[in-house]
């Protein structure tokens, strides 16, 4: 007997629960789907916005089994104004120049990449990746997406970079690294490559910059929290961020997400 395919169907999957990598006792399950076929892009989008993050060729939220900890966050492009540290940060990399190149992978990036994880995640699972990993994690993707390269106007060292999605109404800033050197540490880099985001986003009439999970009195997580205006990610609806914990992170108003995913 043939089998016949079911039109318009997509399929969700559960991954085993492993240790939670920011919250010590806790699990971490996730919901995936591959991004797969023609409408690869257009499920992107969908949920990207309904606070699904990207990794390869799959689109995974939280699921896990006692905690909802991590929510997705997004800066309100239009409405942001860089604090007085901020202002300080962009005038520190004013010597740095940025071009966005085709998302490919090259011995220059992965030997930074390299160095950043054994000098600032010593012993996380990245820091393991070889040069094959670190391929598929720039190369394997079938949306639209790009690295931005930060190098030194008057050396042409390769500083920084960031490898980010195109979706609908903004960009995702899926993972970004910098050169470790502690000579470096006072540009800021990781918040630099945000700033250029939000700058690059409203410079084309994009409305969002997606950063991916924020966890309360996380670490690892903070200083997502310096993005202001801030939109985070409740139950499908996106809300103001401040409002948010103003309320004691339970009453609060949004904006529905959209969640059809056909």
């Amino acid at each position: 007997m043939k089998h016949k395919p079911i039109a318009n169907t997509r399929f969700f999957f559960s991954t085993a629960p492993l240790p939670c990598p920011y919250l010590d006792g806790q699990v971490e399950r996730r919901l995936v789907t591959e991004l797969v076929g023609r409408d690869a892009k257009v499920l992107h989008d969908r949920l990207s916005v309904a606070g699904f993050r990207r990794s390869h060729g799959i689109i995974y939220a939280p699921a896990c089994p006692a905690c909802n900890a991590c929510k997705a966050v997004r800066i309100r492009v239009d409405d942001f104004q860089p604090s007085r540290s901020q202002r300080h940060i962009l005038k520190r990399n004013t010597t740095l120049i940025s071009e966005i190149v085709p998302a490919a992978a090259t011995d220059e990036q992965y030997e930074m990449f390299r160095d950043y994880q054994n000098t600032r995640h010593f012993g996380g699972d990245m820091a393991r990746m070889d040069s094959l990993d670190f391929r598929a994690l720039i190369e394997d993707t079938p949306v639209d997406t790009f690295v931005v390269e930060f190098r030194n106007e008057a050396t042409g060292q390769l500083m920084a970079a960031c490898l980010m999605d195109r979706v609908r109404d903004g960009f995702s800033a899926v993972y970004s690294f910098f050169n470790p050197s502690e000579s470096l540490d006072r540009r800021s880099l990781g918040s630099y490559m945000i700033l250029w985001l939000v700058e690059h986003a409203k410079s084309v009439g994009l409305p969002h910059v997606y950063l991916g999970y924020w966890i309360n009195n996380c670490s690892k997580m903070d200083y997502k929290a310096k993005f202001k205006p801030l939109e985070i990610c409740i139950d499908t609806q996106w809300v103001d961020f401040e409002a948010y914990e103003a309320n004691g992170q339970q009453d609060y108003q949004g904006q529905e997400a959209p969640m059809s995913v056909r």
